[in-house]
């Protein structure tokens, strides 16, 4: 091996084109822009969604829809995940340090999904009506904070 040999991987290096440099490029004079017009323009297009002066299509379609930023401190539980926590007093920082809720939450209900078995005492967390009546049915109790 010697130093005039050295070539670079395949594929390691592409030929870039360069446009507008003389007719023996194959790309010269208008540079692939055809003739005349606001394509062919330097810095002349539209913008994103112009449709030619017509109504365009995000204008014409009704605003529809709303989600609230405050969603990100609201977390739900379910009550699987209550019985697999296997604490008999639960609080919103007991879930955290669990990793069940994200730390940026502040309101957390439990949901009734699946079943619980074992008495919980919810604190400062809610619960749905269902949820409520299978804590209670299983022995537990929730306590509002004031």
């Amino acid at each position: 091996m010697e130093l005039n040999n050295i070539k670079p991987a395949d594929g390691a290096k592409h030929y870039k084109r360069r446009v507008g440099r003389g007719i023996g490029s194959g790309i010269g004079k208008t540079a692939g822009r055809g003739h005349k017009g606001q394509k062919s323009r330097t810095g002349g297009y539209h913008k994103v969604g112009f449709e030619g002066g017509q109504m365009p299509m995000q204008r014409r379609l009704p605003k529809r829809g709303f989600k609230s930023h405050l969603l990100k401190y609201n977390a739900e539980i379910t009550l699987s995940a209550l019985e697999m926590l296997g604490q008999a007093e639960v609080d919103v920082l007991a879930l955290k340090q669990a990793g069940l809720v994200a730390e940026q939450v502040k309101v957390v209900k439990v949901i009734k999904s699946g079943d619980i078995k074992r008495a919980v005492k919810l604190t400062g967390i809610g619960a749905t009506v269902g949820a409520k009546a299978a804590i209670e049915s299983a022995g537990g109790s929730i306590v509002a904070l004031a």
